[in-house]
């Protein structure tokens, strides 16, 4: 996770300002645990450790499901949602940066070729029926708010409007994501590849594909599928590509072309892949964080002077 010291992010620094808060989050690192295991590891009430985990759960550092437990009734397991957290200070005696975003709609892909599991939804309804790639090619498709896939790759494409003037420091695209498993499993490898402008900048592990009831699902949604996944920020920069703070490989935004008129965007499960577990993409309406793709490119101006003797 990658925050700004701003009052934005105070539900975060709240929510590591606890001792006991922060050894939830060293026991959920070793495995996910329910409320009562947690209250007994830490020798508190059930009801205060409900306290600490909705705090956690706030700043988006845990998210929890509810499972069935022994004899059927129902229990509360919480998992660990980031691996790091990197805190942004404001920096001085710098040329300011400047930033051009663009949104694109998760349904708005221009290539693909993946296999089932899938399917593909609006807010709405169902596109087609689940586990056929040929309804992911349908003009609804454009209206889609989630999608996901077992194997292979979707792309996107996006114009680029910098200009000559402009010098490119850091090109991010955040999604929330998570892996493709029948039904759901919290527990469910998948290695992500991504790629810019047909340069492979890395490939990222997601842990499952997570239960629960994600906060945003339409009162239609099915609870035995796809509920919520991880906000992840893939950032390529000059010193290389890095996911939420930690280094992927070593290509940087000098390697992938980012001058071109337009960029492409892919994200793949290989079938070489280690863990073939395929991908889930939440866009506005779904999951836990109301956003699509968001592309963010940082950049500086050139002095006057230098543009005009370039």
């Amino acid at each position: 996770m990658k925050i700004e010291l701003s009052e934005q992010y105070l539900p975060v620094f709240e929510a590591i300002s606890s001792n006991v808060r922060i050894q939830i989050i060293h026991l959920l690192s070793q495995k996910s645990m329910n409320i009562r295991e947690l209250a007994e590891a830490l020798g508190l009430s059930s009801a205060i450790m409900t306290m600490h985990v909705k705090k956690l759960e706030k700043a988006n550092i845990i998210h929890s499901e509810m499972t069935p437990g022994k004899g059927g009734a129902a229990q509360k397991v919480c998992s660990l949602s980031v691996d790091n957290l990197e805190i942004m200070f404001p920096l001085k005696d710098v040329i300011p940066r400047e930033v051009r975003r663009t949104d694109i709609s998760i349904g708005h892909f221009t290539d693909l070729n993946i296999l089932p599991t899938c399917g593909i939804c609006t807010r709405d309804s169902i596109i087609g029926v689940f586990d056929d790639p040929r309804h992911f090619l349908d003009p609804e498709r454009l209206n889609a708010k989630i999608l996901w896939f077992g194997q292979g790759y979707i792309e996107y494409k996006l114009p680029n409007y910098m200009l000559g003037s402009e010098i490119p420091e850091q090109l991010e695209v955040s999604m929330e994501i998570s892996s493709e498993a029948p039904f759901t499993n919290n527990n469910w490898p998948s290695d992500i590849s991504f790629f810019f402008n047909g340069q492979k900048v890395g490939m990222w592990t997601s842990p499952g594909d997570f239960g629960g009831k994600g906060k945003l699902n339409p009162p239609w949604w099915f609870e035995s599928v796809n509920q919520h996944g991880l906000l992840k920020h893939l950032i390529v920069k000059k010193e290389g590509t890095f996911m939420d703070g930690i280094k992927l490989s070593d290509v940087t935004i000098d390697d992938i072309d980012v001058r071109s008129n337009q960029w492409t965007f892919r994200i793949a499960v290989e079938e070489s892949a280690e863990h073939v577990g395929g991908v889930t993409l939440f866009g506005s309406g779904f999951g836990n964080h109301n956003q699509d793709l968001v592309f963010r490119l940082y950049y500086t101006k050139q002095p006057l002077e230098k543009v005009s003797e370039a």
